[in-house]
C-alpha cells in the first residue's frame, strides 16, 4: 500500500477530529487525499458514485470506523442537501469540503459535441458550485471552514484537446476567487489546487468528442507524479493556508507561471507543443 503519511514534518494529529468531505474519493487523487488526511487524524466523508470502491478506500484508512461512505452523484442536485444532513447527523459539523470529483477531455474543439461540452461544464463547474453552496451555510454558521477545489494547470493555460475542460476548470477557479473575496471576513478559507499531470486513470476516463471514455492512459499521465506525491504537496499547502496551489512537474509549474507573467509567450509555446 502507498504511504499514508503526508510528511514527517506534518504533525500526525494536525487534523484531529476535523470533518473533511472529499468528493471523487473512490480512486486516484481523491483516494490518495483520503489516506493521508485520515493519517493526520481527520474524520472523513468519502463521496463518489461507486459504493464498492468507496468501501475499499474506507478499509485502507486509519481507524476505518471513524469515516463515512456517502454514495453521491454530484450532478444529482436534489441529493446534495440530504448528503449534508447525513454528514451533520453523524458528526455535527463540517470543517473542510474538498471538491475533487471531475472528468477530463481528449478531443479537439471542432470534434466535440455540444452535449459533451455541457457534460464537462456540469461535472467540473456547475455541480461543484451547487455542492459548495449547499455546504456554505453550515460553514458560515460555524464561522470557519475550508473550501478547496481541484482545478487543473489546463485551467490556467488552455491546451489542445481540452477546450471545454480547460474552460470549466478556469470557471471554478474564478468562482472560488469570488467566494474567497466575499466570505473571507466570515471565516471561510478558499483554496484552488492546479494539478499538472498525475498518474491516475483520469485520461482513460476522459471524454472524447462524442462523450465516450477515451479508454487509454496518456504517456504523459503514465510517467507523471504519483497521486500520493500530489496529495502530500496539496495537504502541506492547505495546512499552511495557501490559496493558489500549483502541483506538478517543472514544465507544468513553469507554464502556470508564464501564463501569469508573459501570456503571449505562453500562447506561442502552447501552439507548438505536442499535446493530447
Amino acid at each position: 500500500m502507498p504511504s499514508s503519511q503526508p510528511s514527517t514534518n506534518t504533525p500526525k494529529g494536525a487534523l484531529h477530529n476535523q470533518v473533511i468531505w472529499v468528493t471523487g474519493a473512490s480512486s486516484g487523487i481523491g483516494e490518495a487525499l483520503a489516506r493521508q488526511l485520515a493519517a493526520l487524524g481527520a474524520n472523513l466523508v468519502l463521496s463518489a458514485r461507486r459504493e464498492d470502491e468507496l468501501s475499499r478506500v474506507q478499509q485502507q484508512l486509519a481507524e476505518p470506523e471513524r469515516h463515512l461512505c456517502l454514495v453521491l452523484d454530484i450532478c444529482d442536485y436534489p441529493a446534495h442537501q440530504a448528503a449534508l444532513d447525513a454528514v451533520l447527523a453523524r458528526y455535527g459539523q463540517l470543517d473542510w469540503l474538498i471538491n475533487n470529483a471531475g472528468i477530463s477531455q481528449r478531443s479537439l474543439v471542432m470534434d466535440t459535441s455540444q452535449d459533451t461540452d455541457r457534460r464537462l461544464m456540469e461535472v467540473d463547474y456547475f455541480a461543484q458550485v451547487a455542492l459548495s453552496r449547499t455546504a456554505l451555510p453550515q460553514l458560515l454558521k460555524q464561522r470557519q471552514g475550508q473550501l478547496a477545489f481541484v482545478s487543473s494547470v489546463a485551467g490556467l493555460v488552455g491546451t489542445q484537446y481540452r477546450g471545454s475542460y480547460s474552460a470549466a476548470k478556469a470557471a471554478i477557479h474564478l468562482w472560488a476567487n469570488s467566494v474567497r473575496a466575499e466570505l473571507f471576513d466570515q471565516g471561510i478559507r478558499v483554496a484552488v489546487v492546479f494539478p499538472g499531470f498525475v498518474r491516475t486513470e483520469v485520461s482513460a476516463n476522459a471524454l472524447t468528442g462524442d462523450g465516450k471514455p477515451l479508454g487509454s492512459m496518456d504517456d504523459a499521465q503514465a510517467n507523471a507524479m504519483s497521486a500520493d506525491a500530489f496529495a502530500t504537496k496539496t495537504i502541506q499547502a492547505l495546512l499552511k493556508g495557501k490559496s493558489y496551489i500549483v502541483v506538478g512537474g517543472r514544465k507544468e509549474r513553469f507554464g502556470a507561471l508564464l501564463a501569469r507573467l508573459a501570456p503571449e509567450l505562453m500562447y506561442k509555446l502552447i501552439r507548438r507543443a505536442k499535446v493530447r
